[in-house]
């Protein structure tokens, strides 16, 4: 089959792609050059090369956008979703997917509305995460050693947090100079804020008691650093307490809500931070006195108390003298009470003895009784022999009974018998009839010939006595015979 015969040519001009994407690429960057394009950021994605990747859009549609990493410390601010932006930069072509971006090299939020819903949006995040909880915050020293003031070091807010405190009461200043807007301030702000959080008590710096982030008045633009979250994360994690004073009394950012106190002005700061000399002397005096009143109303009230347990005492020299004269008067008594009792004793003595008997008739009584107890003893001594001798008598007669003498023949025989058969078995019996007790030194006996090492001590015990030997060797024993 033979190939088709070209077509002819025409007046339509050929291209390769890679022209036309060169054509497009030229012909954008060429009509539109640098270009301002406002839309809300969608999209965003950050890749480990360091460039970040976004979407702007609006209600009409998309273009996509780069930041390369060169131009991302510069960018102004920190992207993310959902914001309405400003981006500046240069339109190109991306021919390998034939499309089109946008190279943002700078950004800015689109207007105040823009700037306010990132700032609510970051605000609820953060309280989400209890940053700005009451339970937080730090209650104020009432007279710090050193304030820290983090503020630039130009500028009217550190000469007015200077003459307040020196006016107030006059406290070292430490400094840390930072710059309150522009690109990188809020990095810095939070930085200083770490350290003097990072400041060790004693050291060579001194830490101090208390901090100041302060700022002028501007525009919302003009304090969006200290809405930036590193901040606010830096004011949370602080331990020295905290007090913001930025802007004027009408602005509020969002240090204010995590801040330990919010001071309207930089000058409102200083006041909170340091308490006034003169109040404080004037306090000091009217304690003073209110202390001094109420110590001279005590000692009133303690001398008015002792006074009236004073008129309630007896009077101490008329109870000495009446206690003398009932001693007295006890003591006379006591005089004449001993001879009465004496004589009402005697008489009543008296009056017994009338009624006593006389000693022979108890004596008479006292022996006719005796009389009277011996012949009935003797009586019953009489009666008692005859029945024992009576009882005796019985007993006699009951042992010559012939069943008795029987009885007492059989357990003779009973015992006659058990005492041959105790005979036989008896140790000594044994020993008569030719065997002998072995003993070692100890006095144990030995049982087994395994048990004796030659030359060993024996004692041997006979029926009439014992014998001392020495064992000899265990060869003898296999031939049947013991010699010691």
């Amino acid at each position: 089959m033979s190939d088709a015969p070209p077509r002819p040519a025409g007046n339509i001009p050929e291209y390769t792609v890679s022209e036309i994407s060169g054509a497009v690429k030229r012909t954008l960057e060429g009509a539109f050059g640098r270009v301002r394009v406002r839309g809300e950021i969608t999209e965003l994605k950050r890749y480990p090369s360091g460039h970040i990747y976004l979407s702007l859009k609006d209600e009409g549609g998309k273009i996509a956008g780069v930041v390369w990493k060169n131009a991302v410390p510069r960018l102004g601010l920190e992207p993310e979703n959902g914001v309405e932006v400003i981006a500046q930069g240069r339109i190109t072509a991306y021919g390998e997917r034939s499309s089109y971006q946008l190279v943002i090299e700078r950004l800015e939020y689109a207007g105040a509305g823009a700037l306010l819903a990132r700032i609510e949006m970051l605000r609820l995040r953060l309280a989400g995460e209890g940053l700005f909880d009451p339970a937080r915050k730090q209650p104020l020293p009432l007279l710090p050693r050193v304030v820290g003031v983090v503020t630039s070091e130009r500028g009217a807010v550190i000469q007015d947090i200077r003459t307040t405190i020196l006016r107030r009461f006059p406290r070292p200043i430490l400094l840390w100079p930072v710059p309150v807007q522009g690109e990188g301030a809020a990095q810095q702000i939070a930085a200083a804020i770490a350290g003097f959080d990072r400041l060790a008590a004693g050291g060579a710096v001194p830490r101090p008691d208390v901090l100041i982030v302060a700022r002028g008045g501007g525009s919302l633009e003009d304090l969006m650093a200290f809405n930036e979250e590193v901040v606010v994360r830096a004011v949370a994690a602080c331990r020295i307490p905290l007090i913001s004073a930025v802007g004027h009394e009408t602005d509020t950012t969002l240090i204010d809500f995590a801040s330990d106190r919010r001071a309207p002005t930089p000058t409102a700061a200083a006041e909170m931070a340091v308490p006034s000399r003169v109040e404080l002397a004037a306090d000091i005096a009217q304690k003073a006195a209110r202390l001094i009143g109420a110590l001279n109303r005590l000692s009133q009230e303690c001398r008015l108390r002792l006074q009236r347990a004073e008129r309630g005492l007896p009077d101490l020299p008329a109870l000495v003298g009446t206690a003398r004269q009932r001693l007295d008067d006890r003591a006379a008594r006591l005089l004449l009470a001993l001879p009465n009792l004496v004589k009402a004793r005697r008489a009543a003595l008296v009056d017994v003895e009338r009624h006593l008997p006389a000693p022979w008739q108890i004596i008479e009584q006292r022996r006719g009784a005796v009389a009277l107890l011996a012949q009935r003893l003797r009586s019953g001594l009489q009666h008692a022999g005859t029945q024992r001798r009576a009882a005796a008598a019985r007993i006699v007669h009951r042992l010559s009974d012939a069943p008795l003498r029987a009885s007492l023949r059989e357990a003779r025989s009973r015992l006659e018998g058990m005492a041959g058969r105790l005979e036989a078995v008896s140790p000594e019996a044994v020993l008569k009839r030719g065997f002998v007790l072995v003993f070692d030194r100890t006095g144990a006996p030995v049982t087994l010939a395994a048990g004796v090492k030659p030359g060993a001590d024996l004692r041997l015990h006979f029926a009439d006595g014992d014998v001392r030997a020495v064992a000899g060797g265990r060869g003898a024993q296999r031939q049947g015979s013991l010699p010691l």
